[in-house]
């Protein structure tokens, strides 16, 4: 390998110019012909027998090139970049100039490692919300309690705005039967929003025994393409007619629902619970908002390939999470209104955050000489061991020490930059200046698409409240 030239580019990337022998390229052709030859088949020889020469002269000369070159650039491209002193991040992308039989040479176009020039890290004010507990929000926390105490009574009268009727139904279109559109017993909410508009309204007043014809239209987005936007008639029949009845909210309810003998002391342990939650996430906040403070001060080039490398972890890590829900990752994107495209476009705005947060701290680390324990270090391999249900030594064979380390001296320049951070009462909404009107992309932008044989799945799915670049960074934070 011959390292011809490197010319660093703007935003911190670099084209490397490579170029490879005769003799190593003829070495990775022989490793490819070995690695094959017991599958080519050659008139008037056995199978893995046929000499090299001969192959090339039937197929062409050129017949392992392609595998070669597969096999030998990375290797290559990596002695160059560590003979360059270079600090890849991202994707190569490479560019093949000349290729014969006397080697190749190519462009390898990098990413490098950005160093950021830290703004002012320490003391920087940003608003932290006080965190009060009303009334309001004990009666929210409440209810899953309420919930779950609330029975279905079956009562002999029409159906009314939060009853749940038990009802069989089947969908027609144009009188045709259409697949996903039939339930049997399917017990439906009146007033619930979970069918598609039109569906539950008119049901509104039926009977047990009754059976009626429901004639809807679905949404003109509705995720079935041969449904969307057409008229189609459902034939219901109702089998019964059920009315929630909630509990009375004293200390009979207390008793059944907890292990506290009245409602006042179950209400002050809500409380208790609240609290702590309601306090962390006014801390993420803060700590969020210093973090802004300090991106906007700091300055940093980061290379595009940087970006694009840490969409497609996040993305992975989606996928997986949807895997592990039951559900396809397509499927996900249907339920939450979306696209790939849309969908990829979040997660870049997400990784940018994240590699400045990352860099950032990376330099914290450094200009303060943070470096972990060998205990800490120690420390972290168990309680990865313990998460993950495996032996702590095979925690060390499959993470190297040196990421470990960039983890916790990472962690140890947040904590000291946001202990020193300084909270400040929020602006009041009346007091901010009026701000130019910007959209504000979502992942989970909810469709107006109703499934109309089950509830819908998203709400089984991880709940999605914040903004994608928010929601997106905590997913690649908890990695």
């Amino acid at each position: 390998m011959n390292l011809k030239n490197v010319e660093k580019k703007e935003k911190n990337t670099a084209v490397l110019t490579i170029e490879v022998g005769a003799d190593e390229f003829n070495d990775a052709i022989e490793k490819v012909y070995r690695k094959n030859k017991g599958v080519i088949s050659l008139p008037g020889f056995r199978k893995g027998h046929a000499p090299r020469k001969l192959v090339e002269q039937m197929y062409g000369a050129d017949v392992f090139y392609e595998d070669a070159v597969n096999d030998l650039y990375p290797v290559v491209l990596t002695e160059a970049i560590k003979e360059a002193g270079l600090d890849m991040v991202g994707y190569p992308s490479v560019d093949m100039k000349e290729l014969g039989k006397d080697g190749f040479t190519f462009e390898a176009t990098i990413g490098l490692r950005p160093v950021p020039v830290l703004g002012e890290y320490k003391g920087i004010e940003a608003p932290k919300a006080e965190v009060t507990i009303t009334a309001e929000d004990i009666d929210n926390e409440m209810k899953p309690l309420i919930s779950r105490a609330t029975r279905q009574v079956v009562v002999e009268r029409p159906a009314q705005n939060g009853d749940t009727v038990v009802v069989d139904f089947e969908g027609f279109k144009d009188g045709v039967a259409f697949e996903g559109g039939k339930a049997e017993q399917y017990p439906l909410e009146l007033g619930s929003g979970s069918f598609i508009p039109g569906f539950e309204d008119q049901l509104v007043g039926v009977s047990a025994g009754e059976e009626k014809d429901v004639n809807v239209t679905f949404p003109e987005d509705y995720g079935a393409a041969e449904l969307a936007g057409a008229p189609v008639v459902f034939k219901v029949k109702v089998h019964e007619v059920k009315e929630s009845q909630t509990p009375t909210l004293d200390d009979e309810f207390a008793k059944d629902v907890s292990e506290f003998e009245t409602l006042d002391e179950l209400k002050a342990d809500l409380e208790k619970k609240l609290r702590p939650r309601r306090e962390e996430s006014a801390q993420k906040d803060f700590e969020n908002a210093v973090l802004t403070k300090l991106i906007e001060t700091s300055k940093m080039d980061i290379p595009e390939t940087m970006v694009e490398y840490e969409a497609d972890r996040i993305i992975e890590d989606y996928e997986n999470r949807m895997q592990g829900a039951g559900f396809t990752f397509d499927q996900y994107l249907q339920m939450m209104g979306t696209n790939r495209a849309e969908f990829r476009e979040n997660a870049k705005v997400a990784a940018l955050r994240q590699i400045q947060g990352d860099l950032i701290f990376g330099a914290v680390a450094e200009a303060e000489k943070l470096e972990p324990t060998e205990e800490e270090i120690a420390n972290e391999y168990q309680h990865m061991a313990d998460q993950y249900d495996m032996d702590v030594e095979v925690v060390k064979s499959a993470v190297p020490q040196e990421e470990i380390v960039h983890q916790l001296k990472g962690n140890m320049a947040s904590k000291l930059v946001y202990d020193a951070a300084v909270a400040v009462a929020p602006v009041a909404e009346e007091e901010k200046a009026p701000a130019k009107k910007t959209a504000k992309k979502t992942v989970a932008k909810k469709t107006t698409a109703k499934k109309t044989t089950k509830k819908k799945a998203a709400e089984e799915a991880p709940a999605e409240e914040s903004s994608a670049a928010e929601e997106m960074a905590e997913v690649s934070d908890a990695e």
